[in-house]
């Protein structure tokens, strides 16, 4: 931005410089430059003003929206959320810990969200991923598996494979949906609509849609916690 603004200058230094030596081209004056060779430089100097003004004010977009996303991100993280443990703590604790997935919606939706993801138990737990589950309805979900669809891998019972995933819930709601509202406003997206948030394991957002989350593509794009796949980037897992 500095360069853009430098160049701006420089370019507008020679245009304010090449006005007079225009006019005594135009006048005929002694010793004046042709008319063709001044304007051309006028052009130049003209045409990199235009230029370098572009690219610094399309910077200035860039980064005003990066501060913004950042911002958002940050009061993201501050808002609290209730384990399962009734252990509270804000998202930005779990930084570093957990790949948060927050699923918004009413009970109905909540629940089959929860069902969509037992087939996926094992290998989402494997990938650190942990869910926050917000009923926007006020109606307490039942966010349990079904007894009778056991892992091979599992001997707990349904309830506390689910509750490995399935981990917490907002509190003070009302900063909650605050949030979200100004997210759904700034994506078009209904008020009502039923969404859902991934987060990466440093607690940036990598990716957010309506409807139901994407179980597959999750265990398909992230590396497990551990074994050969993990690692120091694990936290940068996905674009931003």
């Amino acid at each position: 931005m500095f360069f853009y603004l430098a160049f701006v200058g420089s370019g507008s230094i020679g245009a304010l410089i090449s006005l007079p030596r225009l006019i005594a081209a135009i006048g005929h004056a002694p010793n004046a430059s042709p008319v063709t060779e001044v304007l051309t430089g006028l052009g130049i100097d003209l045409v990199a003003v235009v230029v370098f003004a572009l690219l610094y004010r399309s910077e200035v977009k860039a980064r005003d929206v990066q501060i913004a996303k950042i911002s958002r991100e940050e009061t993201l993280a501050s808002l609290k959320v209730e384990l399962r443990n009734k252990r509270v703590v804000g998202l930005g604790q779990l930084r570093g810990i957990a790949r948060l997935v927050i699923v918004v919606g009413p009970a109905s939706h909540l629940e089959e969200a929860c069902r969509a993801s037992e087939p996926y138990f094992l290998q989402l737990v494997e990938r650190g991923v942990a869910v926050i589950s917000f009923a926007t309805d006020g109606q307490v979900p039942n966010l349990e598996y079904s007894a009778d669809n056991e892992s091979k891998d599992e001997s707990e019972g349904a309830s506390v494979k689910a509750e490995k995933l399935w981990r917490g819930v907002p509190i003070y709601t009302t900063e909650w949906t605050r949030w979200l509202m100004e997210q759904k406003k700034l994506a078009n997206v209904p008020a009502d609509s039923p969404v859902y948030l991934s987060l990466r394991l440093d607690g940036r957002v990598r990716g957010s849609g309506t409807g139901l989350p994407p179980w597959g593509a999750f265990v398909a794009q992230l590396p497990p916690m551990k074994g050969m796949w993990s690692g120091v980037l694990d936290g940068m897992d996905g674009r931003i």
